[in-house]
């Protein structure tokens, strides 16, 4: 059997697992040890054991719990109400009003949380029912807030960031810093969207409210204002040099406990149901990454990623092509997984062929996720999908279409990346600067 033949094989039974239902990690460890056992003859429990060690001991791992948690605590918190209340008298004039807090609430409250689930959850409780109340376009309520819901992937802190940088051994601060663009970029596209969309239907945007005066503009805003310093706080710390991401996530935790105290909704229960919640979501991840470890290195032992990368050096494709094969594989990984499992899955075979095409690695990973939040509202397993489902009762297929929009506007902000990459590697630049 050929490494490639090899390869597909191990693709297949992986497929058939994850079919079945069984965990992603389980899924990921069986594989492994298959290919270990049938095809190497190298010591499977000694590469069992190394690879589980090294993949969950590694210090980069310590912020993922820390923010995991922070996103927990401000959940319960009154943060939803907040930006609502500070967003919405300043969006009332512009074309498409409120739907606009969709997209502003879901960038601030990513930029605290880093999950995208968790953005979609907490904004869209707090705005669906407020904007079907006033008469706006159910399709537009739920589009903006499955394409907005998936900044929480990109913004820092993102989860999926420091996971990547654990995978591919780069810093996470530079990630971080490099997803900040991109992340502001993506929310002007969505707001530019929602303003083309509102001038093309103006009968679909009910009229505005009566104006606010200044002074009671600036005293709701003032509600944001904590929220605003958290996040200065945590991503300004990293971008100057003062903390390292541990040890900002350490004051992300402090600040969101200083806030839920402050706003009164912090109480035994939910400080219990948040670190309960922190702790399910990081074993889950860290047990993803123990399997893909050793998947990662049963494929190393098998030479299938070499040859892989060699098979693919061969069809000579130019950077844009194979760029192009990737955004396109990794949109099929994300209907059948969420957007963790497909980067640890596949950076080990990926890595490798983007290295050898000259790509920078850094920029990949910011590609990569703007590529996976696409698949994050694409059926049947678009996670921020089954989110709004539970939020709205309707139909996953009406959900979905009325995604479509806005996975086109992501489609554009990878194009926008591709071709002008400074757009992620010059804040990172600056900081190494």
């Amino acid at each position: 059997m050929s490494t490639i033949e090899l390869g597909l094989l191990l693709v297949f039974l992986l497929f058939l697992l994850l079919g079945t239902g069984i965990w992603v990690a389980l899924s990921l460890l069986g594989v492994a040890l298959f290919a270990m056992m049938v095809f190497t003859t190298a010591p499977t429990g000694l590469a069992l054991g190394t690879s589980f060690w090294g993949s969950i001991s590694s210090w980069s791992l310590a912020p993922l719990p820390l923010f995991i948690w922070m996103g927990e605590i401000l959940y319960r918190s009154r943060l939803s109400e907040d930006l609502y209340g500070g967003l919405a008298p300043w969006l009332g004039n512009l074309p498409g009003r409120l739907l606009h807090v969709n997209v502003l609430g879901s960038g601030v409250f990513a930029a605290v949380s880093g999950s995208s689930a968790a953005t979609v959850a907490t904004v869209g409780r707090m705005s669906i029912p407020e904007l079907k109340a006033r008469g706006y376009d159910q399709r537009m309520i739920i589009g903006t807030l499955a394409g907005s819901g998936t900044l929480g992937l990109l913004i820092p802190p993102s989860i999926i960031l420091i996971v990547y940088g654990v995978s591919a051994e780069l810093s996470i601060a530079r990630l971080f810093i490099a997803g900040i663009l991109p992340g502001l970029m993506l929310v002007a596209l969505f707001m530019g969207y929602i303003v083309i969309w509102s001038l093309l239907n103006p009968g679909r945007t009910p009229p505005a409210d009566p104006p606010l005066p200044t002074l009671q503009r600036i005293k709701r805003s003032g509600r944001l204002i904590p929220v605003v310093l958290l996040i200065v706080c945590v991503i300004g710390s990293i971008y100057v040099g003062l903390a390292t991401p541990t040890e900002a996530a350490a004051i992300g935790v402090a600040g969101s406990l200083v806030l839920a105290a402050a706003t009164g909704t912090l109480s035994w229960r939910t400080f219990q149901e948040g670190l309960l919640g922190a702790t399910r979501t990081s074993c889950m991840i860290v047990f993803i990454l123990a399997g893909a470890a050793f998947l990662t290195t049963a494929m190393g032992y098998t030479g299938i990623p070499r040859a892989l990368a060699e098979w693919i050096a061969g069809m000579g494709l130019s950077r844009y092509a194979l760029l192009a094969a990737l955004t396109l594989f990794f949109i099929v990984m994300g209907c059948f997984l969420d957007g963790i499992s497909v980067v640890v899955l596949t950076t080990s075979v990926v890595l490798p062929m983007v290295q050898a095409a000259g790509i920078d690695l850094l920029w990949f990973g910011i590609f990569l996720v703007i590529v996976v939040e696409m698949s994050q509202i694409t059926p049947p397993v678009g996670f921020n999908l089954f989110v709004l489902q539970g939020l709205t009762g309707r139909n996953i297929f009406q959900i979905a279409a009325a995604s479509i929009p806005f996975f086109l506007v992501l489609l554009v902000a990878v194009v926008i990346v591709v071709l002008f990459p400074g757009i992620v590697t010059w804040l990172p630049q600056q900081m190494s600067g």
